[in-house]
């Protein structure tokens, strides 16, 4: 069973001020088959904890340590995690001129798994994932995200999750930007694709509107890099009827890191 483990992690970026601390000491344990939900306010560290894991080489470690499988997640390549089975769902996704869609997936599926896929299975599978995307099929002749509606690229990220079937999920706010039919399109997706992997999912959003279609095992609210509370599903509800104003006290100190 994949478990990522995150221990004491403090992490910064080089700004024109100097070196600014983002995150201050986030511990966290995810499990394969969990979820768990990290909300907070703008700028609380949700999203440099996301871009950490994945190796944006703008954030800097300063200290603590990231495990998967028991293995230094810190001491990888962007591509050696991608094939460890890690995988980030980006809050902005980029485009990509002159890559198709097609051409995108079967090369990523490909360098993870080794070999390539038999093509008549290959294009069965994206068919079907798109179908139950609800994406039009044209769009796998098209660039990666190129013009594409920043809902159409929600989905191309699940499309993605589905078919290259990673150990666990960092989804960076899937939810902003889509509508509600498109958000229940897309959380249908990670829901699927928990189900058929059994994948640990690690799920960062301002809202719990999402939370309604993706059930969190747990969660987490980070607040100045920091995490300051963590409980089960009720926190988010609390969350939705009290807001952050209480956690922003200079004084609250982190929770310890619940060891899921």
């Amino acid at each position: 069973m994949s478990v990522l483990e995150i221990r004491d992690l403090h992490v910064s970026v080089e700004t024109d001020a100097g070196t600014t601390p983002i995150l201050n000491g986030v511990t966290l344990t995810i499990r394969a088959g969990d979820t768990h939900a990290i909300m907070g306010p703008n700028g609380s560290g949700k999203s440099t904890l996301a871009y950490t894991i994945a190796g944006h080489p703008k954030y800097l470690v300063q200290s603590g340590s990231i495990t998967f499988d028991g293995e230094d997640v810190l001491e990888m390549s962007v591509d050696e995690r991608a094939r460890a089975g890690l995988f980030l769902a980006m809050q902005y996704p980029v485009e990509i001129p002159g890559v198709t869609v097609t051409n995108f997936l079967r090369t990523a599926k490909t360098a993870i798994d080794g070999e390539a896929p038999a093509i008549r299975t290959w294009t069965k599978d994206v068919r079907e994932s798109m179908k139950n995307l609800r994406m039009d099929p044209k769009f796998a002749q098209r660039n990666v995200n190129e013009g594409f509606s920043g809902g159409e690229k929600k989905r191309n990220e699940i499309l993605q999750l589905e078919l290259l079937m990673p150990k666990l999920a960092v989804l960076d706010e899937t939810d902003s930007g889509l509508d509600v039919d498109a958000l229940k399109v897309v959380s249908e997706g990670v829901n699927r694709a928990k189900a058929a992997t059994g994948l640990g999912v690690l799920l960062i959003t301002h809202y719990t509107r999402i939370l309604r279609y993706i059930h969190p095992d747990y969660v987490h609210v980070m607040v100045n890099g920091r995490i300051v509370e963590e409980g089960g599903p009720e926190l988010a509800d609390r969350l939705e009827d009290e807001g952050y104003d209480r956690f922003l006290a200079d004084e609250i100190e982190p929770a310890e890191g619940i060891q899921a």
